[in-house]
Formats: structure tokens, sequence, C-alpha cells
């Protein structure tokens, strides 16, 4: 019987293969395709890509048919027709190929007016290209229709599993890029938010400024009116120019303001409780896998939780309930996991790590003591094999810096000690092999620690090569370092020491070509510079007053940065848990969230005021996070 349905199988293979080949000699397009599509299994027509290169020089083989075989001018009507044809398979399966450099010329056939005579497709028209397709054709078709001794109904068995199982992977992961575009969405959202209520507060103060002018005569309040409409939506414009009096004070500016009252949106609801102590528990004792995994949702917790009272109520349970180990003796923590042999593991604690230090309340917590201190400096200072477990032991290190007022104050003179000035300085000395966000960092940390007295007479013992980085650093191509660099050279050149290294290296002329290059804010800053670089203050009495000063009033601002949840390493298989799926189902809680946690608000620093020093400051608000 075997036997039997063998020899058929062969034989229908060949009456197919010749049907096949008579469509492919005959120029015969619809009855090929039909024969194509019926005869070749999807998923190899699909998923193999060998089929679908052979698949794409078919379809240029009858679209350009007539053009080859016709004796005379072909017919217009038919040859349109193959080369629409064509030009929808290049629109629909064809799109797969199109950043195929083999193919990618074959894109513009549709559009050129006469290929036979352009040099792109020269060779479509040379006497070996279709006996040689052809040829590619037989060897195909053969191997398809190869004689098999397996039951029809059991191929078609195997392959509709085989179907489904793929269908499911599919779907699944469907389902995780559907979930990762959801999280870059909400980021996005809260980003465009506040840049637009940052725009109506500028563009208020811009009006109060015109409007002042109108009393003086300077401006006329016709061309105030015309402005000021423009800044509205294009709904607004006819109901505002015919309603509002813009030549009486205020008015403008007062409509602009109000449109910043907060709107009363739907209540956000808190996230569910979680186990606490059985997370930390597989954090510690679990595999690999899924102590990645659970770094990655408690992570996406904080990074997609809502701004306000849901993140709030997500960071305060993670301390409440001491989630990083920072309060524990044991010398199995979760912390020590910043230490763990696989590299996803450390990529992912150091993310979380990051994550916390994005947050005030979450700074505040790792701050109690150097321990998480001491463990990030190591993993910085070893680390060389993952560049983003870098970045972000950095990006942490960088945020303790952050304000000069206790507590965090003990963290910046230990990070002095403990000789972080001196790594920077070697790392920045090739920035070009720094990623833009190491770069920045590195550069920002670098000033916030030199805006102490004793990060500056820490300086001073190595100032040549201290001012050789800041010098190249200042014309490198990366211009959002500009400001870093500007705050450190003019907190380091109050030191007498560094100011007699930096004029004996002709620091005046780098700065002032500078100047001729630069916009006004850099040209501004550039120019207190030179004039602290010309000072003769003698301050070395009195390095040391800077750090008595009470700067509590100063307080500290959110930013949750999108690079946290870039280039994730890991995607869950089929049937594996991740994200916030994972916590909620194997890891929910009794009422472990707290209760609405109240915190004073904080505008972002900018550099302003009568010198170019600013407080320390993180580059993190411009790389495409969002201030809370």
């Amino acid at each position: 019987m075997g036997d039997i349905l063998a020899h058929e199988s062969e034989l229908l293979g060949l009456v197919k293969e010749k049907d096949l080949l008579a469509a492919f000699d005959s120029g015969d397009q619809k009855v090929f395709f039909d024969l194509w599509e019926g005869h070749i299994p999807s998923s190899i027509r699909a998923g193999d890509s060998l089929a679908q290169k052979l698949e794409f020089y078919l379809h240029i083989h009858f679209a350009i048919y007539l053009l080859k075989h016709s004796t005379g001018r072909p017919d217009k009507e038919e040859l349109d027709e193959r080369i629409s044809y064509f030009k929808t398979y290049l629109e629909t399966k064809g799109a797969a190929l199109s950043q195929t450099t083999e193919f990618l010329p074959f894109y513009a056939l549709p559009f050129v007016p006469n290929p036979m005579v352009h040099p792109s497709f020269k060779e479509l028209f040379q006497d070996p290209w279709t006996p040689e397709l052809k040829l590619k054709l037989e060897k195909f078709l053969a191997l398809i229709f190869k004689a098999s001794n397996t039951p029809k109904l059991l191929t078609l068995y195997k392959e509709n599993g085989q179907s489904n199982k793929e269908v499911l992977q599919q779907l699944h992961q469907q389902l995780v890029e559907a979930e990762r575009r959801s999280m870059t969405y909400l980021k996005r959202y809260n980003k465009i938010q506040v840049d637009y209520h940052n725009l109506i507060g500028v563009t208020a103060e811009l009006v109060d400024s015109l409007e002042a002018t109108v009393s003086g005569k300077m401006i006329t309040p016709e061309y105030l009116q015309s402005v000021c409409v423009r800044l509205f939506s294009n709904q607004m414009r006819q109901s505002l120019a015919r309603s509002v009096d813009f030549t009486r004070p205020g008015t403008a500016s007062t409509m602009l303001r109000a449109s910043l009252a907060p709107v009363k949106l739907k209540d956000v609801p808190l996230l569910p409780s979680l186990d606490y102590e059985k997370l930390k528990k597989d954090l510690i004792w679990g595999s690999d896998r899924l102590k990645a995994f659970l770094l990655q949702a408690l992570r996406w917790r904080l990074t997609t939780s809502h701004p306000g009272e849901q993140r709030e109520t997500v960071l305060q349970a993670y301390i409440s309930n001491d989630l990083l180990d920072c309060h524990s003796h044991s010398q199995r923590s979760v912390l020590q996991l910043l230490h763990s042999e696989s590299e996803v593991v450390r990529q992912y604690a150091a993310r979380l790590v990051n994550a916390f230090a994005s947050l005030a309340e979450g700074r505040r917590y790792l701050a109690q003591s150097t321990k998480v201190l001491r463990m990030l400096e190591e993993r910085l200072k070893e680390e060389d094999k993952d560049v983003i477990t870098r970045e972000n032991v950095l990006g942490a290190l960088q945020k303790f810096s952050l304000r000069l007022s206790h507590p965090r104050r003990p963290l910046q003179t230990a990070m002095i000690q403990d000789g972080l000035i001196f790594w920077l300085i070697d790392v920045l000395e090739e920035p070009d092999s720094l990623s833009d966000y190491t770069l920045e960092y590195s550069v920002a940390l670098l000033m916030n620690l030199c805006l102490r007295s004793t990060g500056k007479n820490m300086c001073a013992k190595v100032a040549g090569l201290v001012l050789k980085v800041l010098s190249d650093l200042l014309g490198h191509e990366n211009r959002e370092i500009q400001p870093y660099v500007n705050g450190a050279l003019y907190s380091i050149l109050s030191i007498p020491s560094i100011r007699e290294e930096a004029r004996a290296m002709g620091m005046e002329d780098i700065l002032c070509c500078f100047i001729k290059e630069g916009n006004a804010e850099m040209i501004r800053q550039i120019e207190f510079i030179i004039k602290q670089l010309h000072s003769e203050e003698l301050l070395d009495g009195v390095l040391e007053s800077d750090d008595d000063e009470d700067e509590d009033d100063e307080e500290d601002h959110d930013t949750m940065e999108a690079d946290l949840d870039k280039d994730e390493l890991i995607q869950p298989q089929l049937g594996e848990l991740s994200g916030e799926k994972l916590l909620t189902t194997e890891y929910l809680g009794i009422m472990t969230n707290t209760g609405k946690v109240r915190r004073k608000g904080a505008a972002g620093v900018q550099w302003g005021g009568p010198e170019p020093l600013c407080r320390p400051i993180t580059p993190g608000g411009h790389r495409t996070g969002y201030p809370v």
C-alpha cells in the first residue's frame, strides 16, 4: 500500500512540475502563480529564504515577459497589467526583501519607462538570464515534489500541527511586541505632556513681555494679536480673534495660564500588592533566567507606572519592604546580583538600581549608607564586558551626586576619596570610544564632583591632565556635554595652581576659538570661564567653606529616562510569563502598598544667573526621558 501511495505521489509531483514549467515557458502569469500558491506549501513560501528569492525573480520574469518575447511593440494594456501585478507584489509579499541589496534596484523597475535600455536591468534582457532562472525553478520543484513514502494524511497532520505551533509563536511574539510598544507610547505621552506645559508657560511669559510694550507703542496691538492667535490651535483661532480684546493688558497670558489648569482625569488605579518575601527569596535563590525576568518586571513597574500617586505607591512599597536589601547584613542579598556571574542578571540589577536612583525618594533610600555606593564603584571599575551595565551603574552614581546637601554629601565625599575623579578623567581621555550616555553622564558626574572643594583639590593633583581632557571635550561633536564641561572648568579654575597651569598651556587661546563658533549661551559661559582664568583671588585658605553651606532649600527632582528600558536582552518564550503578568500571577501579595505620598515638586535646573556655575545636575532631562 505504501509503495502505491509513493508511486502516485511521484506521478502527481511530475504533473505539477510539468504544468508549472509549461506556464513559465508560455508566460502565463495567472496560471503559474495559481499553481505555485496551490502546490507549494505556505510554510515554505513564507519561511524559506531560497523560495522567497526564487519567487521574486519569477515575478520579474513574468513582468518583463512581453518585452523579451514580443515581435514588435508589446500590447500596452497587457504590459501595464503585468507591471501593475508586479508592483502590487512589491508592496505586499515582496516588501520583505526591500532591505536586501541584491533586490533593491528592482523596486524601481515598475517606474522605469524603458527598462530594456536601463543599465540597472541590462542583465535581465541578456540571453542566459531566463534559462538560468528556469534551471533554478526545476531544481526547486524537484526538491519540493520529491517522492515520499509518507502517507498524505500523515503529512497533512504534521503540517497542520507545525502550522498551529508557528501561529502560537507568532501571536506570542506579537503580544510581547505590543507590550513593548505600549511602554514606549506611555513614555512619549508623558514627555509630550510635560513639553506642552513647559511651552505654554514660556509662551505666557513671552506674551506678558509683549503686552508690556503695548503702552510704550513699541509694538502694535494688531501685531500682538496675530502673534498670540498663532500660538493657539487651529480650532480656537477664529473664536479667539473675534472674542478676545488683546489690547487689554494681561488678557492673553491669563488665558494661556488658564489652559494649564489641571484637567480632572479618571483616577489612576494603584497596582496590585506583591509578596515581597517570596520575590526576594526567588531573586536570591532562583535560576538566572527567573532572576532576570523578575528584575525586569520590577523595573517596568517603576518606569511604566503613571507619574504621581501610582508610581509613588510602587516606590514606597519597594522601599518599605527593603526590596534591594540595603539594610540587610546577610552575605546573600538582592544587591549582590550586581556581581552575578550572569551578564544578563548583572545588567538588569544595574538597570533597577538606576531606576531607583532616577527618583528622589529612591535616591534617599539608596543613600542611607555607603554600602550601595561601594558596590556600584566596584561594578563600574570591573565591568568591561557589558556597555549597558556600565552605563546604568554610571547613571546611578551620577544621580547620587545631584545635591550637595545632606544626606548624599557623604556619598560625594566617598566618591572623591575613592578616586572616582581619576577614573572619570582616564575614561574621558578617549571620548570617541564611549556611548553618548556614558560620555554625558561621565562629564556630568565629573562636574558635580568638581563643585566640591575636595573635588577641586583632587583635580589640582593632576591639573595638566584634567585641563587637557576638558579642553579637548570642548570641541566634541556631542554638544549636550558643553554645559558640564564649562561648569567643571569654571569650578576648578578657582584654584590658583590650576589657573597657573591653564595659563601656561594657553587655555585662553583655546577658549577664544570656541567663542567664534559657539552660540550665544556657549559664548556667555566661555566669557565667564575666561574671567575666572584672569582672576587673582587666593581661595586656598577657604576652600572647605562650601562644604558647610546648607542647601536644603534646593528640592530634588525626578527624571525617569527612556534609556532604562532600551535594548532588552531577554524575551519570553512561548508559555513564559514576564512583566506585570509574572508579578501578579506568581507573587500577588496582601496590602503591601502604602498610602498616598506627598512630595514637593521641583522645576528642572537650568543655566542662568550671573555665573555659568550651576548646582549639580543630571543629563537625564534631555535624553528622551521626561521630568516628573
